[in-house]
């Protein structure tokens, strides 16, 4: 669905990104971990078109694209939930998901219509908020991230990039937002998460990839990877047994 090859992005002396290799399948969840500075948020940025690349080729079901702004990765079907979710709190929740999408018939909005449509989608991800003219500053976090998705949904996008979603939120809330990642990888979505808990990464990722100081580290099967693995590539402690190897040695770790 979405390919990235050779992407580069320097900020002024700072290499942020270095010939970063990525690719995202339909119908499957993808976790880019690295340790802080690593280049997730900034590759997350040359994806959405918030901040473009310097160099490389993004590939869009098999074609060259290039993607220069914001609105340029949402008329392609790429969608991104940011990690400040990015909400109006002084409108509800029907506000919310139709800003910038709003629905009008003669110039007037057609608020029934945008309620009715609210509380379908409400009602089809089994999201727990029973009022949609509910302001969104009196929800919780949970709902706020649910909200934040519902709304990045409505463009019917074929790539989510998920930024740090349950890093705000209780067991409890992370395991329904996990439930509604999983629903929308099942309907066919390319999910795209960045995430420092290995726990939910374990749980719902189908493949991890590492960033480690701007450039590829790693690429994981979940299933048939360890924990400790993931976290070597990260912090670079595997790097570091490689080139410590007595020559001869190969394959005989301690």
């Amino acid at each position: 669905m979405l390919a990235l090859r050779g992407i580069s992005k320097r900020f002024g002396g700072v290499q942020a990104l270095m010939d970063v290799d990525l690719h995202v399948r339909a119908g499957e969840v993808v976790a880019l971990v690295g340790d802080n500075g690593a280049g997730k948020s900034t590759l997350i940025k040359v994806i959405s078109g918030v901040g473009p690349a310097d160099r490389g080729v993004i590939e869009w079901e098999g074609r060259a694209v290039h993607i220069k702004r914001p609105h340029d990765a949402q008329a392609l079907g790429i969608a991104t939930v940011y990690q400040d979710l990015a909400m109006c709190d002084n409108l509800d929740v029907v506000g919310n998901l139709f800003l910038g999408r709003e629905i009008d018939r003669l110039g007037i909005l057609d608020e029934v219509e945008m309620e009715r449509r609210a509380r379908e989608l409400m009602r089809t991800l089994a999201i727990p908020i029973p009022d949609v003219r509910t302001p969104v500053a009196t929800l919780s976090g949970g709902q706020r991230q649910a909200v934040a998705l519902s709304h990045s949904l409505m463009g019917a996008p074929k790539v989510l990039l998920l930024d740090e979603p349950t890093a705000s939120l209780g067991v409890e809330q992370t395991s329904h937002l996990l439930d509604l990642v999983e629903e929308l990888r099942d309907r066919g979505l390319a999910v795209l998460l960045i995430s420092h808990n290995m726990g939910d990464i374990k749980a719902i990722a189908d493949r991890v990839a590492v960033l480690r100081l701007g450039r590829n580290n790693g690429l994981f099967d979940v299933n048939t990877t360890s924990q400790e693995q993931i976290i070597s590539s990260i912090t670079g402690a595997a790097d570091n047994a490689v080139a410590h190897r007595t020559p001869g040695t190969e394959g005989a770790w301690p």
